[in-house]
């Protein structure tokens, strides 16, 4: 017996027919607060920590290489020099062009000298050089594991990252020692002075989807 078919329904027919109920779905639950897969995408981050022992004093310096990939990102550097009013010893922080180390401008741009814990991210300044000299009396004189936060680009991106330090000066002499760095995978990101260990993992903000949503609805004229 031969079977007996209805018409059959065109292909494009049956993509927007599965694209609408598909929308249907999406703003059904959107609008329960449930929302599509619930819009929370977790997305893992690194910290990536190097420990360190390096001393700079009497004119020496050393290249920080943050993420290892062979590039500079900061030079910390000792002047030592004579003048009129005696020795100059002086300890600084020098970015390469596009990064900065956290800070604030004022007859010079000092560095700050961060207490564990800090928050080092989008929201703060990196106008930071100064750190510690024989002439003043800053954040970073005779301090022991202060942290200096830092900003710096990889491949184009923003990432940000820490530089543990304790800093002597004593009579003519201006020591730093570091002693250990750190920095954040993911872009953006921001990163807690002395944190060491990853991965961590944050949730995309709800909204990637809901536009998606939106956009469907707007196509349908739902």
């Amino acid at each position: 017996m031969k079977r007996i078919l209805g018409p059959q329904r065109p292909a494009a027919e049956l993509s927007l027919a599965t694209e609408r109920s598909l929308c249907h779905y999406v703003l059904a639950a959107r609008a329960a607060g449930v929302g599509f897969l619930a819009l929370a995408v977790p997305i893992e981050a690194k910290i990536v920590y190097t420990p360190a022992h390096h001393v700079v004093t009497h004119g020496g310096s050393y290249k920080l290489d943050l993420n290892h990939d062979g590039v500079t990102d900061f030079t910390l550097k000792v002047r030592f020099s004579t003048s009129c009013s005696g020795f100059i010893s002086s300890l600084s922080v020098k970015p390469a062009a596009g990064n900065g180390a956290q800070g604030w401008t004022g007859l010079q741009p000092y560095a700050f000298a961060l207490k564990g814990g800090a928050r080092i991210g989008p929201a703060d300044y990196f106008p930071g050089r100064e750190m510690a000299s024989v002439h003043y009396r800053g954040s970073w004189v005779n301090v022991r594991n202060r942290y200096l936060g830092l900003r710096f680009k990889v491949k184009g991106q923003t990432h940000f990252g820490w530089a543990r330090l304790s800093v002597q000066v004593q009579s003519q002499r201006v020591v730093g020692t570091l002693t250990g760095y750190a920095y954040e995978t993911l872009p953006n990101k921001a990163i807690v002075a002395g944190r060491t260990k990853g991965p961590d993992v944050i949730t995309l903000e709800p909204g990637s989807l809901g536009r998606l949503a939106q956009g469907w609805a707007g196509r349908f004229g739902k």
